[in-house]
């Protein structure tokens, strides 16, 4: 097989094959297997290259209203995307930078993680970027946690898809670990000492919900003043 546009043998071969029954198999891949497959022959290039294949893309992976995919007469709907791609790759890049930053000998402060899931939530964040971006097991298990946190509760993806996620980027048993105390606590006017409570769970756990009484933890210890909560990686979840 020639790459590059060149003419071969199986070129000719797949002229064969009916243009709507082509677009039908491209439609069902990922857009990087379909970048993959417009460089083997010119046929493959044209397919790939067809705004309803990237316009389907789009959708799929940018759903709502406030993002579609509109693009000139002198942009094709493939540029487009890509263009879509570099921005938001650009944005969830400055996120993960910031919890790296923020983050201390594995160890987050409630304050710098609701922050993270703020910035997804303004920029508007979907589910197969959160998979693409967050759920890379190369990331930190703290980006993870944010990522499965943003999807719970902001996008509401339903258990099955994200326990499906979760196991396919292989990350669905790592484990974090929430520490809490209160301070200032007194009684009848006499200082108490603080109460440290610490919670190992897993993505997978959280996921299923059976570890609600975390997100409400996290949730409520953003608003609480008087409580200190810090999330850290567990063991080989560091890295």
């Amino acid at each position: 097989m020639e790459r590059g546009g060149g003419s071969s043998g199986l070129d000719l071969r797949w002229n064969y094959l009916p243009r709507d029954v082509a677009l039908d198999i491209v439609s069902l891949l990922e857009a990087s297997d379909v970048c993959s497959l417009g460089i083997c022959s010119r046929f493959w290039r044209d397919i790939c290259s067809s705004d309803s294949i990237w316009i389907a893309l789009y959708g799929r992976r940018w759903s709502s209203e406030d993002r579609r995919l509109v693009a000139s007469p002198s942009q094709e709907c493939k540029a487009f995307y890509m263009n879509e791609h570099k921005k938001m790759a650009s944005a969830v890049s400055a996120v993960i930078k910031y919890v790296e930053g923020s983050t201390q000998s594995g160890s987050l402060e409630i304050r710098f993680y609701m922050k993270a899931i703020g910035d997804l939530t303004s920029m508007k964040l979907g589910f197969r970027d959160v998979q693409l971006f967050l759920f890379r097991r190369e990331q930190n298990v703290l980006l993870n946690l944010i990522g499965c946190h943003y999807c719970i509760s902001f996008l509401e993806i339903p258990t099955v898809d994200l326990m499906e996620a979760l196991e396919i980027c292989q990350i669905l048993e790592r484990q974090v670990c929430v520490r809490w105390f209160m301070l200032c606590r007194r009684f009848y006017g006499f200082p108490m000492p603080n109460e440290h409570h610490s919670h190992i769970v897993s993505l997978g756990d959280l996921a299923m919900g059976n570890e609600d009484e975390v997100f409400d933890l996290l949730n409520y210890g953003i608003t609480n003043q008087g409580m200190r909560i810090r999330i850290s990686s567990v063991g080989s979840n560091a890295t």
